[in-house]
C-alpha cells in the first residue's frame, strides 16, 4: 500500500484451527498488529488465539472500533462498554505494560471514516451532516505511521543487529530473506515471497539457498538467478518499479531454486550470510487419505474427469502451490494417491476445489501419519495443543468431550468473569481431534472456538475409547428413495436423504439410533391395488434431511467407510457394496478381538 512516501505492508493471517501453525510465521513477518474490533459486538473468541500469539511476540498493537455508526453500538461506544471489553481482553492474554498504552480508533469502514476522538465519533453516527473533512481512512494511516515501529534492519558483520536504521546505510551488507510462502508459475517457475531482513535485491541477481536448520554455511548451495521481483499492491501481484529491494521489503521472488521449501533463507551467491534467519518450522502432516477412481455404480454419470491418472495429475500440481501438502503414489495400489495434509479441513478444501472442477473420485477415511522411535523402536503418532475458548456453561461438556474416548489431558483451565468465557487448554493425539469439531459445535450450540497446532510426536496412546464411531443406516437396493419408504425410516435415526434422491446398495442414507449398521430398503413403494378403502391415504410428513459438507464428512465417516465425491453429489457409502461380504467381514474381526481379549487374560 502507497502512502505519501511511504510503503504500508499489510498481512493476514489465517484464521483456521488446522492453519494456526501457519501464524507465527506470519506474525515474524510484521512489526505491529491492528487489531479490528465490531463495536457493538466487542472482541469475539475467535479473536484471541492470533492476538494472544501477537503479544507474545512483542508486537505493538492499534485497536479500531469498527462500525460505530451502527444503531446497538452507539450506546456501548459511549458508555465505554466495549473499550472496557478489549482492556480486559488484553490484560487476560498477558499483554505488556507498554502493549497496554494502545491507540483506540473510532470508525465506520461503510461511510469511510476514522477518528481518535470518541464524542466526534458519536457526532459523525448520529448526525448524516456532519463534516468529514479531517477523519478520513488517512487518519488510520498516519496512526499505523506513527504507532507502529518501522522494520527493523537485521544487520552483518561489525554493526549490531535488530536494530531500526535508515535503510540505506545498509544497501552493501549481505543480502538475506526468509521464504514465507512458496509457489509455482506456469510462466515464472518456482517462486517464493518473504520479508527481506538485510542488504538489498535487484532483477537478475545471482541468489542461493540455504536451509532453515542449517548450523553453518555448507560447501555447495542450490542456486539461481532472479527473473523476476514483484509486490502485491491491493490484491494484484505487480513487478517492483524500479526493481530494487531492501531490508523491510515484503517481495516476491521468480527464479529461485525448486529444492527452495518454506522457512528456507535466500541469500547472496556471492556473499551469502553465515547462518540461515531464525523461522518457525513449518508444522508436519498429520494426517493421510487414499484419492483414487470412483467404483461406484454411478460412475461417469455426474464428473467429466474420473481416470486415476487424472486424478494424480491434479493432485501433484496442487503441491506446486500448496507446500503444506505432499502427494505419493500407494505403493499397495497403483490406482490409488495417498494425500498428506494437517487437517479434515485442509482435505476438505483441495476435495471441493477438484469438485469443482469437474472431477469425480472417492477417498478413504483419514489416518493418522505414525512413526517408529529410532531409539525405542516404539510407535509414534502426533499430539497437538488444543486451545478452546467456550461459554463457562458449556466448560464441563468440553472437558467431557476431550479426556474421555479422545484420550486429551487437560493442562489448564482460566475464567474470564468480563464476558463469561473459559478458555481450557489441552494435549490431545491428532487422532482423538477427528471429527471433534462439528461435535462440539453442536455440544455447545456454536459457542467454542477451537485452536490447534501441531506439539512432538510421542509414544503411542493406545486405542481410542468406545463410542466415537457412528450407526449407520445403509441402502439395500438401487433407485430413487421414496417418502413412503423414508417415512418408516425416520423413526430408526437421522436421514441423510430427502424422496427422490438416487442410492444404491451399500450406500449410508442416515444414522442409526441404535448400535450397529441395519440394512434398510429406501426405494420401497406403496403397493397398488384395486381395492378400495375407507381411510384416505395419509399424508406423508418428513424430517429435513441432514446435509454434511466434505469436512464433516470426513471426520463423521467410520474405517469400513468411503466418500464417493462428483460434481454434483457427496456421497458416503461403504467401502464393500455387498452386504454379505460385509457380514462376514464383522463375522472374522469380532471373532479375532474375542481371541486377543482371551490371550490378554
Amino acid at each position: 500500500l502507497d502512502y505519501d512516501t511511504n510503503v504500508i505492508n499489510v498481512v493476514d493471517t489465517p484464521g483456521h484451527s488446522d492453519f494456526a501453525g501457519e501464524v507465527d510465521r506470519i506474525l515474524g513477518m510484521v512489526d505491529g498488529v491492528c487489531l479490528v474490533v465490531d463495536a457493538a459486538e466487542g472482541p469475539m473468541a475467535q479473536t484471541k488465539y492470533v492476538l494472544s500469539r501477537a503479544l507474545s511476540l512483542g508486537l505493538k498493537p492499534v485497536v479500531v472500533l469498527n462500525k460505530v455508526d451502527r444503531a446497538d453500538a452507539l450506546s456501548k461506544v459511549e458508555s465505554g462498554e466495549t473499550e472496557s471489553q478489549v482492556l480486559d481482553l488484553f490484560d487476560a492474554l498477558g499483554a505488556s505494560d507498554e502493549q497496554m498504552e494502545y491507540l483506540t480508533l473510532y470508525a465506520s469502514a461503510r461511510n469511510g471514516w476514522v477518528t481518535e476522538d470518541v464524542d466526534v465519533a458519536m457526532k459523525l453516527a448520529t448526525d448524516e451532516n456532519a463534516s468529514k473533512d479531517n477523519v478520513k481512512m488517512n487518519v488510520l494511516l498516519d496512526a499505523i505511521l506513527e504507532h507502529i515501529p518501522e522494520p527493523a534492519v537485521h544487520a552483518h558483520d561489525d554493526v549490531p543487529s535488530n536494530e531500526s536504521n535508515d535503510a540505506a546505510a545498509y544497501q552493501h551488507d549481505k543480502f538475506s530473506l526468509a521464504a514465507t510462502t512458496v509457489g509455482y508459475d506456469t510462466y515464472l517457475g518456482r517462486t517464493c515471497t518473504g520479508r527481506i531482513y538485510s542488504g538489498t535485491i535487484s532483477l537478475n541477481d545471482n541468489i542461493a539457498v540455504m536451509k532453515r536448520d542449517a548450523t553453518e554455511l555448507p560447501d555447495t548451495l542450490p542456486t539461481g538467478t532472479v527473473t523476476g521481483l514483484f509486490v502485491n499492491r491491493g490484491i494484484s501481484r505487480t513487478p517492483l518499479e524500479p526493481a530494487v529491494a531492501s531490508a523491510g521489503d515484503i517481495v516476491t521472488l521468480a527464479g529461485v531454486p525448486d529444492s527452495i521449501a518454506v522457512g528456507d533463507t535466500v541469500t547472496g551467491a556471492a556473499n551469502p550470510v553465515p547462518t540461515p534467519v531464525e523461522t518457525p518450522p513449518l508444522a508436519p502432516p498429520t494426517l493421510s487419505m487414499d484419492f483414487g477412481a470412483n467404483t461406484g455404480p454411478f460412475v461417469g454419470q455426474e464428473g467429466t474427469i474420473v481416470t486415476s491418472s487424472r486424478i494424480r495429475e491434479r493432485l501433484m500440481s496442487e503441491t506446486d502451490n500448496n507446500v503444506t501438502i505432499s502427494v505419493v503414489k500407494s505403493e499397495t495400489d497403483s490406482e490409488k494417491t495417498i494425500v498428506y495434509g494437517r487437517g479434515e479441513l485442509q482435505l476438505g478444501i483441495l476435495v471441493e476445489q477438484m469438485r469443482r472442477e469437474g472431477y469425480e473420485f472417492m477417498i478413504s477415511p483419514p489416518r493418522i501419519v505414525t512413526k517408529t522411535c529410532p531409539d525405542t523402536g516404539k510407535k509414534m503418532e502426533p499430539f497437538e495443543e488444543v486451545i478452546v475458548d467456550v461459554d463457562g456453561e458449556y466448560s464441563g461438556t468440553v472437558v467431557n468431550a476431550l479426556t474421555g474416548a479422545r484420550k486429551g489431558v487437560l493442562l489448564e483451565m482460566t475464567e474470564n468473569s468480563s464476558d463469561g468465557k473459559t478458555r481450557l487448554i489441552f494435549e490431545v493425539p491428532s487422532r482423538g481431534l477427528l471429527g471433534f469439531g462439528p461435535e462440539i459445535a453442536t455440544l455447545t450450540r456454536g459457542t467454542a472456538v477451537v485452536n490447534h497446532c501441531f506439539l512432538e510426536d510421542r509414544e503411542f496412546a493406545g486405542n481410542l475409547g468406545v463410542g466415537l464411531e457412528n450407526s449407520k443406516l445403509v441402502s439395500s437396493d438401487q433407485g430413487k428413495a421414496t417418502a413412503y419408504a423414508l417415512a418408516s425410516l425416520a423413526d430408526r435415526g437421522t436421514l441423510f436423504i430427502d424422496p427422490g434422491d438416487l442410492v444404491y446398495a451399500g450406500m449410508v442414507i442416515g444414522e442409526n439410533a441404535k448400535s450397529g449398521d441395519m440394512d434398510v430398503n429406501p426405494v420401497r413403494a406403496k403397493q397398488a391395488s384395486n381395492i378400495r378403502t375407507v381411510n384416505k391415504d395419509e399424508k406423508v410428513y418428513l424430517p429435513p434431511a441432514k446435509r454434511m459438507n466434505v469436512e464433516e464428512l470426513i471426520g463423521y465417516m467410520n474405517d469400513d467407510e468411503i466418500i464417493e465425491v462428483t460434481p454434483k453429489s457427496v456421497r458416503l457409502r461403504k467401502a464393500e457394496l455387498d452386504s454379505g461380504a460385509r457380514q462376514r467381514a464383522a463375522r472374522s474381526k469380532k471373532k479375532q478381538q474375542d481371541a486377543l481379549k482371551q490371550k490378554k487374560k
